[in-house]
């Protein structure tokens, strides 16, 4: 069984076969630019500074460090290992959704147009942005096809310098919660988070928009797994029932949805492998984010934290591969991909904003409502600007998924009806 399995992403790696479809436009011109090579490559360059990063940390909490340490850098080495777990009447509760006595119904109608427009223009940008850098080509002539951008741990830096700086930013002008937990505890979720944003950002060389967006749409039923396998939760029926819909319609649409005019079932199967890769790296960082807001930190504040190793890991990934360089030297080559960048960067960093403005103000069912319409939206535009097909039965896998998703916001409402609301923290880093 292994064997197969091995044998299948192997195969998902190679160059077109030419098993009835034309050959993809850029194919790679060697083996070290096939994505598993470079994959495997990023994954190398983490561990450089995972593994001795994870050492360290295990030395200093068997020598007792936090009882016998002295010096300069002891209260950065208790913050990065051991942390400051806040006594109980440190703690900060987090605030319920803000709803003041003057707020009026036209104001809070005011507010979700707001938030809906902040999401939708944010994300849907991002979208269309993200299609455009991974599969357009830049500086392109009557004599010349122009170069393809082709380095999405380069984007993925990008993104997550930003998020940095805006997340750092608040941070400061807004008072947070104590922070309590060990750094080195965001680096497990940064590092999932990387490797699903690279697999993304990469999927899009073999597939379509709309299918990586379907795929992101059915992502709950491995987040149900990781659920039960990391915070050993248990779901009830209509959850199962509605992941069930959502495999069908997801499924519906890869099997009846025309090829692309670029595809090949070589490329196809890497495109699939990698989305897999995505969605399972990604349930890992939102369960492991859940779990560490035990500490009692803010959204904002993780939002910080995993981006700070998420810059660290990706710089130090690039520089050993000598690659940091050349990603600059292309946006100095082509200012439309620096501004595409640019503004990929700002959508995804204030995106997450509005992410946490919304579910403050009105609760993650209507954020959820907001953000089903939103992945709706982002199918059509994606056809609309990129010419991509969708057949009948696709038409109605998409909406068997998207009436799937709105059922389980509708479920989760009549579950948490006549319950007190607890003010929850979402998950960050979706994009």
């Amino acid at each position: 069984m292994d064997a197969r399995w091995w044998a299948v992403v192997v195969l998902a790696t190679l160059p077109s076969l030419g098993a009835g479809g034309e050959s993809p436009e850029a194919p790679p011109q060697s083996w070290t630019q096939l994505w598993l090579f470079r994959f495997l490559l990023n994954v190398a360059g983490y561990a450089s500074f995972m593994v001795p990063g994870y050492l360290l940390v295990q030395y200093l909490r068997r020598k007792n460090y936090l009882e016998t340490g002295r010096g300069l850098c002891f209260p950065l080495v208790k913050a990065c290992v051991f942390g400051n777990e806040p006594k109980a009447p440190d703690e900060v509760p987090l605030a319920p959704r803000t709803e003041t006595a003057e707020s009026t119904p036209s104001w809070q109608v005011l507010k979700l147009v707001f938030c809906a427009a902040g999401l939708q223009v944010s994300y849907l940008t991002w979208g269309v942005l993200q299609e455009r850098v991974m599969t357009g080509s830049y500086g392109a002539t009557a004599t010349s096809p122009g170069e393809h951008f082709t380095d999405s741990q380069f984007l993925v830096l990008m993104n997550r310098v930003l998020a940095l700086v805006v997340a750092g930013l608040y941070c400061i002008l807004r008072k947070q919660p104590r922070h309590g937990a060990p750094m080195y505890r965001y680096s497990f979720a940064s590092l999932s988070n990387v490797l699903s944003s690279w697999c993304q950002y990469e999927a899009l060389k073999f597939v379509s928009f709309p299918t990586q967006v379907l795929a992101k749409a059915s992502k709950v039923i491995p987040v149900m797994m990781m659920g039960k396998l990391v915070s050993r939760r248990s779901y009830e029926h209509w959850e199962y029932l509605t992941a069930g819909l959502i495999s069908i319609g997801v499924s519906m649409f890869l099997l009846s949805s025309g090829p692309e005019p670029r595809s090949s079932p070589a490329t196809t199967l890497s495109g699939l492998v990698l989305l897999a890769g995505y969605i399972a790296f990604d349930s890992f960082t939102s369960n492991w984010q859940d779990a560490l807001f035990a500490y009692k930190m803010s959204s904002v504040q993780m939002m910080f934290g995993v981006n700070l190793f998420s810059c660290l890991f990706t710089v130090g990934s690039l520089l050993e591969q000598g690659a940091l360089l050349e990603g600059a030297r292309f946006m100095g080559r082509h200012s439309e991909f620096a501004l595409h960048a640019l503004l990929l960067s700002v959508c995804s960093a204030f995106g997450q904003l509005f992410i946490f403005y919304t579910i403050g103000q009105f609760g993650a069912a209507v954020f959820t409502i907001i953000m089903t319409l939103r992945q709706a939206i982002a199918i059509l535009l994606s056809c609309l600007l990129y010419g991509h097909t969708v057949t009948v039965v696709g038409g109605l896998g998409v909406a068997v998924v998207f009436t799937a998703l709105l059922l389980r916001v509708y479920a989760r409402g009549r579950k948490q009806r006549g319950k007190k609301a607890v003010p929850t923290e979402p998950a960050v880093q979706k994009v």
